[in-house]
């Protein structure tokens, strides 16, 4: 298990236009390459935006983008006619395939706050897809078949327990409160790496937590 910790992450973004950006891999100008990739998943991103702040139309490729709010709303455009609103609690899918643009701002009043995890998909190529589940229940998972994964949700009382899928490979982070995880305290912010997990549990609380548990392949 590699654990990476809130602080080590690369820090980008704009703050002085209301965009602060946290990359816990690789990202943009940020190369490291001992930090590519960790099974599928390809970036992981925590983005802080002040009221009026966004990301102009943009385009992806090739990519399983999957959001998570923590606090706010994410208002989300794209070239496919999508237009929603992403609150806490909410999880969105956008399969860039074979090409897509979008847009994400923050339209409200309030500051936002979201995690967004890009995943690569098994096979490249296809049409765009797009997809919102709204409220998703707490350990209700969420399939991710595009990309061979599965995105688990916990939202972790005062010293509750919660299974670690067993999986080739599992990655962890944490939104917010406080955890342990084989014998490591994680905080907002930190993640986890875990190769063959078998046997492991979360435990703490209260926190938020995300897991992808995720098929043999790197």
């Amino acid at each position: 298990m590699r654990v990476v910790r809130a602080e080590e992450r690369y820090r980008g973004g704009d703050p002085s236009a209301g965009i602060e950006s946290w990359h816990a891999l690789s990202f943009g100008r940020f190369y490291d390459p001992d930090n590519l990739r960790f099974g599928a998943v390809l970036a992981c991103n925590e983005e802080r935006l002040a009221p009026g702040a966004g990301f102009g139309e943009h385009p992806h490729s090739h990519t399983e983008i999957v959001t998570w709010v923590a606090e706010g709303e994410l208002t989300h455009r794209d070239s496919a006619g999508h237009a929603t609103v992403v609150r806490a609690g909410d999880v969105q899918r956008l399969s860039a395939a074979d090409g897509v643009r979008h847009v994400e701002r923050n339209d409200a009043e309030l500051p936002l706050v979201f995690v967004q995890m890009w995943l690569a998909p098994l096979e490249p190529g296809g049409e765009p897809g797009y997809e919102i589940v709204r409220g998703i229940a707490d350990s209700t998972p969420y399939a991710l078949p595009q990309a061979g994964a599965m995105l688990h949700v916990r939202r972790l009382r005062e010293g509750e327990r919660a299974a670690v899928p067993d999986a080739p490979f599992v990655y962890v982070h944490v939104v917010r409160g406080r955890v342990r995880l084989d014998g490591e305290e994680l905080g907002p912010g930190d993640s986890a790496r875990i190769t063959d997990a078998e046997g492991l549990d979360v435990t703490g609380g209260p926190a938020e937590v995300l897991l992808w548990e995720m098929s043999g392949r790197l």
